[in-house]
């Protein structure tokens, strides 16, 4: 907390000016972490980070799961920010229980593809749909192309995500497939594999396609978060870390708090009734 405040150009701070402030914060995260959720998302975006935390003597990096959503009505929210000590299925679904304590159900998850990750969110949210993150999916799929290819590949690659329909983006996927087959086999095969879940968000005509295809509206948020983690470098304890970052989030939230995010209500409307039919 004292390195944070002299940051802001604010020295000779006491320990007892400290001791308050941290109190203080610590009022407002638990209160933020709290709060009552909307009945139903119909998307929420999860994504990680890392970190080196302190903890029981030793400095160890730590994954940090991020959590947004949007409203039916379209209002974005921030829904979670939890440190884990390992990305698995169990971490997951207790990440997943909290928000469903607080009142939460989703229609469709956008993340990468961690198996443990997928597992909870289809036993949490019965019904809910999973889209891989395109952006990931790419990045799976690149990593095995030769440098000196990898542009025109990956030029020919988007054009998969820039169709309208499930239809179209499955025509443009078989015609890659069949250039490239015996070129690139292992790039070929992680495509068909995951193929079918980085399409998901094409069934969801009532969103901005381009918003619910990745987790890209969580990216700006981890630059601002990581700002704020590299002022302190390494974190004494997870409570220190949960109550910078979560303090950051209250701030944030609230210019999340407007905005408009689907095509139109009642479209959000006519969706959830079909998604239930």
């Amino acid at each position: 907390m004292e390195r944070l405040v002299q940051s802001l150009g604010i020295e000779g701070i006491s320990a007892g000016q400290v001791s308050v402030m941290a109190k203080e914060l610590n009022d407002q995260v638990s209160w933020f972490r709290s709060l009552p959720l909307e009945r139903e998302y119909p998307v929420i975006w999860v994504d990680s980070l890392y970190e080196d935390i302190r903890f029981d003597g030793c400095v160890t990096s730590m994954a940090v799961l991020v959590v947004a959503g949007i409203t039916v009505e379209g209002r974005h929210d921030i829904l979670a920010c939890e440190t884990m000590m390992t990305e698995s299925e169990e971490t997951y679904r207790a990440l997943f229980a909290n928000l469903k304590r607080r009142g939460e159900k989703v229609w469709l998850c956008v993340s990468d593809a961690d198996p443990g990750l997928k597992k909870a969110v289809r036993k949490a949210f019965l019904g809910c749909s999973w889209q891989r993150c395109k952006v990931h999916f790419m990045r799976n799929i690149l990593a095995h192309i030769p440098q000196k290819e990898k542009d025109s590949f990956a030029a020919r690659l988007k054009t998969i995500w820039l169709q309208p329909t499930k239809e179209k983006a499955l025509q443009a996927a078989r015609m890659l497939i069949g250039e490239y087959r015996d070129r690139f086999p292992q790039a070929i095969a992680i495509l068909e594999e995951g193929l079918e879940d980085a399409l998901q968000y094409l069934s969801y005509s009532s969103f901005d396609h381009r918003k619910i295809s990745s987790t890209n509206i969580l990216e700006r948020l981890n630059r601002e978060i990581r700002r704020r983690s590299r002022v302190v470098g390494i974190f004494p304890s997870m409570d220190s870390y949960i109550r910078l970052i979560t303090s950051y989030l209250i701030e944030h939230s609230e210019d999340w708090s407007v905005g408009n995010f689907t095509s139109n209500r009642h479209s959000l409307r006519s969706k959830e009734r079909h998604s239930k039919g």
